[in-house]
């Protein structure tokens, strides 16, 4: 409740929070935008493969010239300007650095810059959900054993699904259900970046015109997107995940605590305590009025009957039962809220999510069938979209992680709707990134499902 009177006490001491963002496109742009407007922080410094590029977009959010003229990491630290380059290394090893914001939206890259950090000592909000999908529950090992925070972005769904979860818990009540809103109907999960624009009702004109990429925005509508971040919801909350995928269930903002309920009582859920996302189409295509589609939502339960009928007297909106009540923020700003996160790794010491358990992956599922020589373009792209499966699941199959299942090449054939293995492929087993998810699968012991 007190962060903003924290960052201003830091402005006044003269002791901003030090930031280093490493990726300056959408997001990180998001990002800055808010940056000369929040009290008691620096950005010292930005790291990007274009530093060109990245000048461009602080114009393009209003900073002013003089503000990005430091020639080098120590001259922004002396003058207040932020340094713009392409050495993310120098950044994460500055000993100045309090925060490394992760925002390349690239996985295996982001996965060495997340250690590189921890090794020197800076806490990091990562961005790029996708690494922290297969690999965050040993992040967060990583960053506890280094003595530095490791968090989920603020803004992104991902951490706003798990403020309303400890929102819940912290009040008492248990959770029912949790997860985000999006557009769905099944014969999405075959889209490609040729058909994406379609699917989301514009033409490859005003996509062009707009400057959008297909293969990002198609990530989104195919369901890996969805599944990404209901995967970092499960590892960080502990809930379950559906035994096959998302079930995508269509309901506006008033049916949500009516469909999030378990199947014995007439909802869509195989037990309590699980990980939903709720589409904001009918199964006809027609589009559900009020919504969930860009935002995030939890239900909880009245265990009592004065909980019950404090719900009712309230005028709380329940599930028919009266027991069963959700609650939603209906958007989220995606990066122009990332300074929560950084003012609360900070200042506070605590993440805005983090991996506390492996129990969920996202698993690389063939859009068509797919014959050994042909090349995985992973994430959006035309060969493989994103399943949500149980970690157990997932490592008595040797699932491939979609994060890693770009640039490989298949070995076995696969058929369309077949989720693919380690074996399917072969994979550069040099990065750190299939290091770090090979020795996770070692050290951390997937939950067990629910009896």
């Amino acid at each position: 409740m007190n962060l903003h009177a924290k960052l201003r006490q830091r402005a006044a001491e003269g002791r901003p929070v030090r930031i280093g963002l490493i990726g300056a496109g959408k997001f990180g742009s998001m990002y800055l935008a808010q940056v000369p407007r929040t009290p008691g922080v620096q950005l010292v410094g930005i790291a990007d493969l274009s530093p060109d590029a990245a000048c461009a977009n602080l114009a393009r959010v209003g900073w002013e010239p003089r503000r990005v003229q430091a020639a080098s990491l120590e001259e922004a630290l002396r003058t207040g300007a932020t340094h713009v380059g392409d050495d993310w290394q120098a950044l994460v090893r500055h000993p100045a650095i309090d925060v490394i914001v992760e925002c390349t939206g690239h996985p295996i890259a982001a996965v060495d810059h997340c250690l590189e950090a921890f090794a020197h000592g800076k806490h990091v909000v990562n961005v790029t959900v996708e690494a922290d999908a297969f690999c965050g529950p040993l992040l967060a090992r990583r960053a506890a054993e280094a003595g530095v925070v490791y968090s989920l972005a603020f803004g992104d769904q991902p951490a706003l699904i798990c403020d309303l979860v400890d929102w819940a818990r912290t009040c008492g009540f248990p959770v029912v259900a949790a997860g985000r809103g999006h557009k769905w109907l099944p014969h999405f999960c075959e889209s490609t970046p040729e058909t994406v624009w379609g699917y989301y009702g514009l033409t490859p004109e005003q996509a062009s015109r707009g400057g959008l990429n297909p293969k990002m925005f198609n990530s989104f509508l195919d369901g890996s997107k969805p599944s990404i971040e209901s995967t970092a919801v499960a590892n960080a909350t502990g809930l379950g995940v559906p035994s096959d995928g998302l079930l995508y269930p269509p309901a506006s903002v008033e049916d949500i605590p009516y469909v999030t309920r378990p199947r014995s009582e007439g909802g869509v859920l195989e037990r309590k305590g699980m990980v939903e996302v709720v589409s904001s189409l009918e199964p006809d295509g027609r589009k559900i009025p009020y919504d969930i589609r860009m935002g995030v939502w939890v239900t909880v339960e009245a265990e009592t009957e004065y909980i019950k009928n404090c719900f009712e007297e309230y005028n709380a909106h329940t599930d028919p039962s009266g027991r069963y009540f959700t609650l939603y923020k209906r958007w989220h700003l995606i990066g122009l809220e990332v300074g929560v996160s950084v003012a609360s790794v900070a200042l506070r010491g605590e993440p805005t999510g983090v991996a506390t358990c492996w129990n969920a992956d996202v698993v690389a599922t063939a859009k068509r069938d797919l014959k050994p020589g042909d090349m995985l373009d992973g994430e959006g792209g035309y060969t493989v979209w994103g399943k949500l499966l149980p970690a157990h699941t997932s490592k008595a199959l040797g699932g491939l992680p979609l994060g890693l299942a770009h640039g490989v090449k298949v070995v076995r054939p696969v058929k369309k709707g077949q989720s693919l293995s380690w074996a399917d492929v072969a994979m550069d087993t040099g990065t750190r990134a299939f290091q770090i998810r090979k020795q996770m699968e070692e050290l951390v012991a997937p939950q067990a499902p629910a009896a």
